[in-house]
C-alpha cells in the first residue's frame, strides 16, 4: 500500500471532509492547505496528483491520535521520517484504542484470520527475535476491516 491509498482510505472510513483533514494535521502542529489535501487524495493518474511523504503521513496519524484520544500535555511526539506498515498499524491501534483482540476481530471482518501471537509480533522492538514485519496484505485487510466497522452507513 502506498501512503496516498492509506490517507484516502482513512478519510473514507471516517468520512472526513477537507476541513476535518486540515484540522487533524493542525492537531499535530502542522499546517496544510486544502490544495495539498486535494492533491494527495487524487488518483495516481491525475495530473495534479502528489505523493504524500512518510513524514506527512506520520504527522496525519499523530493528529488522528490527538483527534481520537485527546492531545497529551507537553511536547507533541516527533513524527517519523520513515514509516513502515508496523508503525502505521501501531498508530492506528493507538488512535482507535484497540487491543490485540480488537485487531483480530477487525481483520476477521475482512475475512482474514490471524493469531494473537502474530499480531503481538508486529508491535515488538525490531531487534527482538519475535518481531515480524507487517505485510501489505495485513495492513490492507486491517484498513478494510476498519471501513466495515467504523464507516457510517448512510
Amino acid at each position: 500500500m502506498n501512503n496516498n491509498d492509506i490517507l484516502r482510505r482513512i478519510r473514507y472510513t471516517f468520512d472526513f471532509n477537507d476541513a476535518k483533514m486540515i484540522q487533524i494535521f493542525a492537531l499535530a502542529d502542522h499546517d496544510v492547505t486544502r490544495a495539498q489535501i486535494s492533491n494527495w487524495l487524487k488518483k495516481d493518474d491525475d495530473p495534479d496528483f502528489q505523493g504524500i511523504y512518510d513524514l506527512q503521513l506520520a504527522i496525519f496519524l499523530n493528529g488522528l491520535i490527538n483527534d481520537k484520544r485527546g492531545k497529551k500535555e507537553g511536547a507533541s511526539p516527533v513524527p517519523e521520517k520513515k514509516l513502515n506498515n508496523n508503525i502505521i498499524l501501531r498508530k492506528l491501534k493507538i488512535a482507535l484504542a484497540l487491543k490485540d483482540e480488537d485487531i483480530i476481530a477487525i481483520l476477521m471482518l475482512a475475512d482474514m484470520r490471524v493469531g494473537k501471537h502474530e499480531i503481538s509480533s508486529f508491535f515488538r522492538n525490531p531487534n527482538q527475535s519475535q518481531y515480524r514485519p507487517c505485510k501489505d496484505q495485513i495492513l490492507r485487510n486491517f484498513i478494510h476491516g476498519m471501513e466495515i466497522k467504523y464507516r457510517v452507513k448512510t
